[in-house]
């Protein structure tokens, strides 16, 4: 790729498609609980919206031509084109869209969402990242 390619239009419905169940399951629940919870209750309101994913998704490595067996797995894999990383924490560092820029490129996706929901607005915990 070179350049400033915009990400596609079905990327981008999927895309508020998560944000759109993310913030009904932060309405309901709010901040405070664990990333399991969070991803659990996501994966139920993605599942009544007919979006399609998998959770705890495992991510292929491949290092020397070889391939890595690896436990290494992204919490929401969205219509194998979106990696979604939730995380429940006090303020999203740089660590955290490192490590889902890595799992964009291992994946070969362009879009990622990292979703705090340990913020009292959704709004504030949402980061969007193209590779």
């Amino acid at each position: 790729m070179s350049g400033f390619e915009p990400i596609a239009g079905a990327d981008e419905r999927l895309a508020k498609a998560v944000l759109d169940a993310a913030f009904r399951v932060h309405s309901e629940l709010g901040p405070g609980l664990l990333e399991t919870v969070y991803e659990k209750c996501l994966a139920i309101e993605l599942t009544k919206a007919h979006v399609p994913y998998r959770c705890q998704a495992t991510v292929p490595i491949r290092y020397g031509g070889r391939d890595i067996n690896s436990e290494l797995r992204v919490d929401l894999f969205v219509g194998d084109r979106i990696v979604v990383e939730l995380k429940a924490v006090d303020h999203i560092a740089p660590v955290h869209e490192a490590q889902l820029f890595t799992y964009l490129k291992l994946t070969d996706c362009r879009l990622g969402l990292l979703l705090n929901l340990n913020v009292p607005h959704f709004k504030d915990g949402i980061k969007r990242v193209v590779r």
